[in-house]
């Protein structure tokens, strides 16, 4: 293993001169707005940050860091961000956003910068739509290269089922082009192993024909929250895969971003997301819409690139502290456990949204080609979102989210998913988004391609032994 070196020892920076974009140390103009990213809970303070602007840009820092033994994070929109890193070299692909769509092909090719935005906004004149999440102002390859949950998943499958291909910069600075028949070792981690054997700097994917689908949120008032989950925990296990749905709480700021009536309100939610003919989406939900006194209703046919109106999701930076548990089911003891945690009955529970998304579906089934994702097992998956405002709220945060996931844990697979683990703690609990088979399958790999476990920050296994 190369020494680990940090700036101060090694102020020579003139390898790095051949990069196109800004090379930058702290205190310098520029630097701040370089290393920050939408999740400002992680405040990442590298010895040096590089401004990509393409694949040659990224394996020049990576040759450097590998001869210099400095540890390397990336950032593209910090969406994903849980982990602050200190000292090292962040690398910073936002200026790579180019998107080419293929229409004959029905696929994107996707730069390492671009966000889902960018990705509807060129396929959507051709018909054609990508599977994104919730927001789609995340960033598309960190969050593919972390499986990928799709809004439309129980209907299409996770995002890295329809990956046909990665460009990757390994830590020993070479680029590679991978994909099922060409060095499968590193297409499989890359596709749920997160950011553990390279940095991706393009991918290609397949596209859907879809332009439209049936999507809004039907809201009730918070107190009728018990009513309008034991609906829909009932009515899950009945519809086709073809329906994708999440139940929520939220307790909003008074804030003028949230619409009124919403703001400063605790609602009880039910997110749709319908790809069939509206018609028939409009009878399959007619039992959560009569399952409480609806306050709001926004579920109506749109355009695919309005995705975002479903799950609302903030639209500006804050500081947040995120979790999830995979469950197994969610029988009427779970539900009674899970609303004495964050229902009606705890008022002062702090956190912002807490969801349980209905999984199966073509989550369920096997990869087209073996991957790192460990969730198909899962029939809904429970997630948090704490704001951290200010130190006793993070506190309030953290008690929260451990006291809810220990309420939840019978009828827990065990198991997270790496894009929404939240800040990752000890080596059993980094291991966590991952079967004990396929965790070793990565460690391994990752003994592979980063043997001096260079790309030690976020989410990342160390190699093995």
């Amino acid at each position: 293993m190369p020494p680990t070196h940090h700036l101060h020892d090694t102020p020579d920076l003139f390898a790095l001169s051949d990069i196109n974009g800004p090379v930058l140390r702290p205190g310098e103009d520029g630097y701040a707005e370089e290393v920050t990213g939408f999740n400002l809970a992680a405040l990442h303070t590298p010895d040096v940050v590089i401004g990509a602007t393409d694949g040659a840009d990224v394996a020049t820092a990576m040759r450097w860091a590998t001869a210099t033994g400095t540890p390397v994070a990336v950032q593209a929109t910090g969406h994903g961000a849980n982990f602050p890193m200190d000292r090292g070299l962040l690398i910073n692909t936002a200026r790579m956003t180019d998107v080419h769509i293929d229409p004959a092909r029905r696929t994107a090719t996707i730069a390492a910068g671009a966000k889902w935005r960018h990705v509807l906004e060129a396929a959507a004149p051709h018909g054609l739509a990508a599977l994104t999440g919730t927001s789609t102002d995340t960033g598309a390859v960190g969050y593919t290269v972390g499986g990928g949950l799709p809004v439309l998943g129980r209907a299409y499958g996770y995002a890295t089922d329809h990956v046909r291909s990665f460009q990757v910069v390994t830590p020993d600075g070479t680029l590679h082009e991978t994909d099922a028949a060409n060095e499968p070792e590193l297409f499989w981690a890359l596709r749920g192993g997160k950011g553990n054997v390279g940095i991706v700097t393009q991918l290609v994917c397949d596209l859907l024909p879809l332009s439209r689908l049936l999507g809004g949120g039907i809201y009730v008032p918070g107190d009728q929250a018990k009513a309008l989950l034991t609906a829909w925990a009932q009515w899950t296990p009945t519809v086709p895969q073809e329906m994708c749905s999440a139940f929520t709480l939220l307790r909003l700021p008074p804030i003028p971003q949230i619409p009124e009536p919403l703001r400063g309100g605790f609602w009880a939610r039910v997110a749709i997301a319908w790809t069939g003919a509206p018609e028939d989406g409009e009878r399959l939900i007619a039992p959560i819409r009569a399952a409480a006194p609806v306050a709001v209703d926004t579920v109506e046919e749109m355009d695919y690139t309005a995705l975002d109106r479903i799950h609302l999701e903030p639209q500006d930076p804050l500081p947040a502290r995120e979790s999830c548990l995979l469950l197994r089911d969610l029988p009427p003891d779970a539900i009674r456990a899970f609303l004495d945690e964050v229902g009606p009955e705890a008022p002062d529970c702090p956190l912002l949204m807490v969801e349980i998304r209905h999984m199966g579906g073509a989550l369920s089934r096997p990869a087209p080609t073996e991957d790192a994702i460990c969730a198909r097992d899962a029939t809904y998956l429970l997630e948090t979102v704490g704001v951290l405002e200010a130190p006793p709220a993070a506190e309030a945060i953290e008690r929260a989210t451990r006291d809810l996931h220990a309420a939840m844990t019978p009828y827990s697979t065990g198991h997270t998913m790496v894009n929404i683990h939240g800040t990752p703690g000890d080596e059993e609990d980094r291991a966590r988004p991952w079967t004990p088979e396929v965790y070793a399958h990565l460690r391994h790999a990752k003994s592979v391609y980063d043997p001096s476990n260079l790309l030690r920050f976020g989410h990342t296994v160390s190699p093995a032994a």
